[in-house]
C-alpha cells in the first residue's frame, strides 16, 4: 500500500476526497448492470436493439442474442482486467489504460453511424430490408470488442479501487464503506438515466452520429478526470498474480495427497514474511472446510521452509485464500439466473414497449429504449429509502451497522425479481387482449391503443430487485475476498452477468427452436410478436428463479463468513471478536 503523505505531500490519502474523480468517472461510463453493460457507450446499451433491428436490419431473435452474446463477452473480459490489475499494474494504471481502449472503440462505433458506407441502405416502403453485410458487422463488431476489452478493465477495478480509499483500520473511515456502494450504485443510477432520456431521445430523434458522439466526448474527459486526482489516491500495490497463488495451493495439495490428515491446526507452515503482500488488512485464519487442500500447508522433511517452493508448500494465509474463493462459489452462481432474467428488459421488453402507446400528451413519444427509465427511478428511490430508512430502523433489530446483511439483501432481491418476470407474462396477456381486440394480431408494425405505462410495473421492479442484489453482490465480493483479490473478486459478478446473458442466447435460441409448430406459429417469433407466446417465456423465468431462490437460501444459510485474524483478534463479516482464534473455525 502507498504510504499516506507520499510524494512529499505531507498530505493524507483517500477518504471522501478521492469520490469526486471517481464518481465523475463512473458516469461518464456504462452502468455496472444494464443487461450486462453491452460493450458500447452509455445510452447505446438501452437502445443497442433498436441499432441491430431498425439500423443492420437483424431479425428479432438474431439482434436479441447479438445483444446478449456481446452482454456475455463484455462480463468475461474483466476477469482479464482484474488479474492485471491484482498481479501487474493495480486499480489506478488498469483503469486509466482500459478508458483509453474504450474510447478509442467508442470512436470507431461512432464512425460505423456517421459513414453511410458501414451501413444498409433504409428501407423504402414495404419491401425487404437488405441486412448488414458482412463488413459492415465488422466494423461494429471491431468497436464492440474494443468496448468490451476496456470495460474489462474498468469495471472489476472502479468499485474495489473507490472501496480502497477508505482504510479499513482507521474506525471513521471504516464504517463508510458500505455507504460507498449504495451512493457508488446511487450515482450510477443517475446518469444511466440521462442516458435512458436523453441520449435515446437524441439517438431515435436527431441521429446515431450525434447520440454516440456525445458519450465518447463525454469519456474521454472522464479519464483526464480521474488523472486529475492521482496524488490524492490511496493505492494497493499489486501482489502478484492471484490465480497463481490459487494454483500453486491445488498442485501442492494434489502432490501430498498421500500424506495424513493434519489435526492440529498450530502445525500448518506459517509465513508472515512471505505474506507480507497479500495479508495487509489481516491474516485468514484455518477453517475445517475443504481440509484436503490443508495438506498443501504441511512441512515434510524436502520442503525448505525458509525458502519454500510453493508448487509444494504453502502458507495457511494462501490456503484460506483458496477455500475462501470456492466458498464464494454458490452464492456466485445463484446470481446468473437473475441477470439472464433482467437480460429480457433490452430485448424483448423493449419490443413490447415498441408496439403500444408511448404519447405523453398529443406531440411528444417516448422512446421505447427510455423504457429504463422506470428501472432508473425505482432504483434511485430504493437506495435512498434503503439507506435513510430501512438501515437506521432495521439497524436497531440486527446491531448491524449496515442494518441488514448483504446476503439477506441479495434474498430480498431475488424475490422481487421473481414478482418482475411474473408481472411481465401477465402485461403481455393483456398487450395481447389489446391487440386481438382492435384486430391489429397480423399487424405487428401498427400501434396497439395500449398504454406504454402499463409495462412500468414490471420495469419498476426490475429497478427495485436490483437495488437489493447488485449492491449486495458487490459488497458480498469485496467483503469476502482476500483483500489481494479484491479486482478478481469484483470480476466474478461480470461473470455471473455473462454466465446470464449466454443462458439468456441458449434459453431464446431453445425456445425458439423447440416451440415451433407446423402453421409458422412460435413463443418467440422473429417478425409478429402478437403472434408469439412471449408470456409462457416470462412465466418459464419465473418458475426458473423461484427455484433458484430455494437453492439461495440453502447456500445461504450454510456459508461461512471470511474470518480474519487483526492484532490477535479475529474478524468475521466486518464484527472484531476478541476471543481467542480458535472460536473462528467453523
Amino acid at each position: 500500500m502507498e504510504e499516506e503523505g507520499s510524494h512529499g505531500s505531507g498530505r493524507k490519502k483517500g477518504g471522501m476526497v478521492t469520490m469526486p474523480f471517481i464518481f465523475c468517472k463512473s458516469i461518464k461510463l456504462s452502468r455496472p448492470n444494464e443487461v450486462c453493460d453491452k460493450l458500447a457507450v452509455v445510452g447505446f446499451n438501452a437502445n443497442m436493439i433498436s441499432y441491430l433491428t431498425t439500423q443492420l436490419h437483424m431479425p428479432l431473435t438474431k439482434a436479441a442474442n447479438t445483444v446478449t452474446n456481446f452482454g456475455g463477452t463484455a462480463g468475461l473480459t474483466p476477469l482479464l482486467g482484474a488479474f492485471v490489475a491484482d498481479a501487474y499494474a493495480g486499480r489506478f494504471w488498469t483503469i486509466t489504460v482500459a478508458s483509453i481502449i474504450y474510447v478509442v472503440g467508442m470512436t470507431l462505433l461512432t464512425l460505423s453511424a456517421i459513414l453511410p458506407q458501414l451501413t444498409p441502405p433504409p428501407c423504402k416502403g414495404d419491401q425487404v430490408c437488405q441486412e448488414a453485410s458482412a463488413g459492415q458487422l465488422a466494423v461494429l463488431y471491431t468497436a464492440l470488442l474494443l468496448g468490451a476489452l476496456g470495460s474489462g478493465g474498468i469495471r472489476p477495478c472502479v468499485v474495489a479501487f473507490g472501496a480502497d480509499q477508505f482504510d479499513a483500520n482507521d474506525p471513521k473511515q471504516s464504517t463508510r464503506t458500505w455507504k460507498y456502494f449504495n451512493w457508488y450504485y446511487f450515482v450510477m443510477g443517475v446518469s444511466i438515466l440521462l442516458a435512458v432520456t436523453v441520449l435515446v431521445y437524441i439517438q431515435d430523434n436527431i441521429g446515431w452520429g450525434l447520440g454516440l458522439g456525445i458519450p465518447t466526448i463525454l469519456m474521454f474527459f472522464s479519464v483526464i478526470t480521474l488523472i486529475g486526482g492521482y496524488r490524492l489516491y490511496r493505492m494497493m500495490d499489486p501482489a502478484g498474480s492471484p490465480f497463481t497463488r490459487l494454483l500453486q495451493v491445488c498442485v501442492a495439495s494434489f502432490r501430498k495427497r498421500r500424506l495424513a490428515m493434519v489435526t492440529d491446526s498450530r502445525l500448518l507452515y506459517e509465513n508472515e514474511e512471505l505474506d507480507a503482500l497479500i495479508s495487509l488488512d489481516g491474516k485468514l485464519v484455518h477453517t475445517n472446510h475443504v481440509t484436503f487442500l490443508d495438506k498443501a500447508a504441511v512441512v515434510t522433511p524436502e520442503d525448505d521452509v525458509k525458502s519454500p517452493n510453493l508448487w509444494r508448500l504453502n502458507t495457511v494465509h494462501r490456503v484460506e485464500e483458496l477455500k475462501t474463493v470456492l466458498r464464494m462459489g454458490p452464492i456466485w452462481a445463484s446470481g446468473i439466473l437473475l441477470y439472464t432474467a433482467y437480460a429480457q428488459q433490452s430485448t424483448f421488453s423493449l419490443q413490447q414497449a415498441k408496439t403500444v402507446d408511448r404519447h405523453l400528451g398529443r406531440s411528444f413519444q417516448i422512446p421505447a429504449a427510455s423504457m429504463g427509465v422506470f428501472t432508473m427511478t425505482a432504483m434511485l428511490f430504493t437506495i435512498a429509502a434503503y439507506d435513510r430508512l430501512l438501515v437506521p430502523v432495521s439497524r436497531r433489530f440486527t446491531g448491524l451497522d449496515r442494518g441488514i446483511s448483504f446476503l439477506e439483501r441479495m434474498g430480498i432481491g431475488y424475490f422481487i425479481s421473481i414478482l418482475a418476470t411474473l408481472v411481465a407474462g401477465f402485461v403481455e396477456v393483456k398487450r395481447k387482449h389489446y391487440a386481438k381486440a382492435h384486430g391489429l394480431l397480423d399487424s405487428p408494425h401498427a400501434m396497439i391503443p395500449m398504454s406504454v405505462f402499463w409495462l412500468m410495473p414490471q420495469y419498476a421492479l426490475h429497478g427495485i430487485a436490483e437495488a437489493f442484489i447488485s449492491i449486495g453482490h458487490l459488497e458480498f465480493f469485496y467483503d469476502q475476498a482476500p483483500e489481494s483479490m479484491r479486482s478478481s473478486a469484483t470480476a466474478l459478478l461480470w461473470t455471473s452477468i455473462s454466465a446470464g446473458n449466454y443462458l439468456s442466447t441458449f434459453m431464446v435460441t431453445f425456445v425458439h427452436k423447440y416451440s415451433a409448430k407446423p402453421d409458422g406459429s412460435n413463443w418467440l417469433p422473429d417478425r409478429n410478436l402478437n403472434r408469439g407466446k412471449l408470456e409462457y417465456f416470462y412465466w418459464l423465468l419465473t418458475l426458473l428463479q423461484a427455484l433458484n431462490l430455494v437453492y439461495y437460501v440453502c447456500v445461504a444459510k450454510f456459508y461461512t463468513f471470511k474470518p480474519v485474524q487483526i492484532h490477535s483478534a479475529v474478524a468475521v463479516n466486518g464484527t472484531e471478536d476478541k476471543a481467542a482464534v480458535e472460536l473462528a473455525k467453523v
